[in-house]
């Protein structure tokens, strides 16, 4: 080695430069890992029991007689009596329609499975976001502040666990990113 390769950079100024940092990856701790799997899985649990209140009618939310398994509609209600704003005639007019009531119910299904198995993050947090901004949009402004709600917290927390991979911890992450057609499909993690 040279003599010049042994002395520190001075960056011109005489006075030793620290070499520029690079970051590859960071990883959180095991803490961590479990405080984010453990709010996945309450997400998860929170559009499951939507699903389950509005499907079987018990009597939460949803009374028997008002639930889809009996015929009736998982979105008329909020839709027709809960809408206000500026987006309140759109939503009154697609409360009770057949395919909204399925794209909603579908949507909790799905979006409750993905969530509490920790398989389809990215998924889960695109259509869980989308879904939360439309249900903020139905009663705009919110009732306690002039636009924030847990409506928009929960969207972008749907983000982050999907960017940090919540999945892996306290789920079946890991196995998913392993199977072929989600190496192959990385938008499927």
């Amino acid at each position: 080695m040279t003599a010049m390769a042994e002395r520190p950079a001075t960056g011109g100024t005489g006075r030793p430069v620290a070499a520029p940092a690079t970051v590859t990856g960071t990883t959180p701790s095991a803490a961590a890992r479990y405080v984010f799997g453990g709010i996945r899985l309450a997400l998860g649990w929170i559009f499951l029991w939507a699903f389950l209140d509005k499907t079987f009618g018990l009597g939460h939310e949803t009374e028997s007689a008002n639930a889809w398994v009996n015929g009736g509609s998982p979105t008329k209600g909020f839709l027709s009596f809960g809408a206000t704003g500026p987006f309140q005639g759109f939503y009154q007019d697609i409360a009770g329609a057949a395919w909204a009531d399925w794209l909603f119910m579908i949507g909790l299904a799905g979006i409750a499975v993905a969530l509490l198995l920790g398989i389809g993050l990215r998924i889960a947090a695109v259509t869980g976001g989308l879904l939360y901004v439309l249900m903020w949009t139905v009663v705009l402004p919110p009732e306690n502040n002039i636009f924030m709600d847990d409506h928009l917290i929960n969207a972008a927390l749907l983000a982050g666990l999907a960017l940090i991979a919540a999945g892996d911890t306290l789920g079946l992450g890991r196995w998913w990113a392993s199977l072929p057609v989600v190496k192959q499909n990385p938008w499927l993690k």
